[in-house]
């Protein structure tokens, strides 16, 4: 085991990773390990990145087991965040060779980069592991790590010619006076303990002249659709660009709306019908027979943990 040397290591861990996890790779992932690739062969980013490690997003930190040969089979990166000003570390990219696994790599890898955290002052460190996964799950309970949340990613093909759902539940354009509904839902089912790394920030779709201009300003095409039965509210769904010609979709329901959630997804399944695919981030086991309903398939469920960087 030795650190991470961003000035030799990162095409090797970016292969690492590729092989460990490209079964539930989203595009993001993809691009992800692509960058890392394209940072590792620019010189001049590596040399940048070497003086601010504690900056970037890229895996700048962290540490990596070595063969005598040179090849990597391990790894363990450190991202550093902040949250509401407090520094937090995400535990990330924790792989192992699928010919080196169940001989406490990983473990060690995770246990060394804890002690890097802690050599950085932070005050919590996070990691995500997918719901499949039960000896990753049972090693990072057993190093004090507590489940916070799970989310489950979504994707589906957008397809005009699906046929309409009759039903007494409408889908209408988002009126303004949803708002505050709409937000409380939001704040349910995307919750602030990890907007921290999603970025979750919702002031986009609240109505208004200033919202309108700011996304103009930022060529940030919104559309967004309300479920209702007669005045009753039941759910929306806002359709915002994720890269490319790719969606990304935020639900906001009651806990008992499932029928009007799958009306939704369809719906933005045929009204998308140019776009080349839509993503849908959703808590782990909420609707799921809605989401399968309207056509799509889960990718993957993440379970997130914490620990506090207090307890040894």
């Amino acid at each position: 085991m030795r650190a991470l040397n961003v000035l030799r290591d990162l095409s090797k861990v970016a292969d690492l990773i590729e092989l460990c996890f490209s079964p539930t790779m989203d595009n993001y992932g993809q691009r992800y390990v692509n960058d890392m690739r394209k940072a590792g062969r620019d010189e001049s980013f590596l040399r940048w990145a070497n003086h601010v490690a504690e900056t970037t997003s890229m895996p700048m930190m962290g540490y990596v087991w070595e063969e005598e040969d040179g090849k990597i089979v391990g790894n363990a990166s450190l991202i550093p965040f902040r949250d509401k000003g407090k520094r937090i570390h995400l535990i990330a990219n924790v792989a192992t060779h699928p010919d080196y696994r169940r001989r406490g790599i990983a473990r060690a890898l995770t246990e060394r980069v804890i002690k890097q955290a802690r050599e950085k002052n932070t005050t919590a460190f996070w990691l995500h592991v997918r719901d499949d996964n039960p000896s990753a799950i049972k090693m990072y309970a057993d190093l004090g790590f507590v489940e916070i949340a799970r989310r489950t990613a979504w994707t589906a093909n957008p397809d005009s010619q699906l046929p309409k759902i009759e039903s007494d539940i409408q889908i209408i354009p988002r009126h303004p006076h949803f708002w505050i509904q709409q937000l409380g839902w939001l704040r349910r089912l995307y919750p602030d303990s990890i907007a921290w790394y999603h970025h979750w920030n919702f002031n986009s779709l609240r109505p208004g002249f200033w919202s309108w201009l700011s996304n103009l300003f930022m060529d940030f095409e919104l559309e967004q659709w309300a479920a209702v039965r007669g005045d009753e509210l039941l759910a929306t769904l806002t359709s915002a660009p994720h890269g490319g010609r790719s969606s990304s979709l935020f639900a906001a329901t009651s806990e008992r709306a499932d029928e009007a959630l799958k009306l939704l997804l369809v719906h933005a399944r045929r009204a998308l019908r140019y776009h080349s695919s839509l993503a849908f981030d959703f808590p782990g086991g909420e609707m799921t027979d809605a989401i399968l309903a309207a056509g799509f398939k889960a990718r993957r469920t993440l379970i997130w943990m914490r620990a506090d960087a207090t307890n040894r």
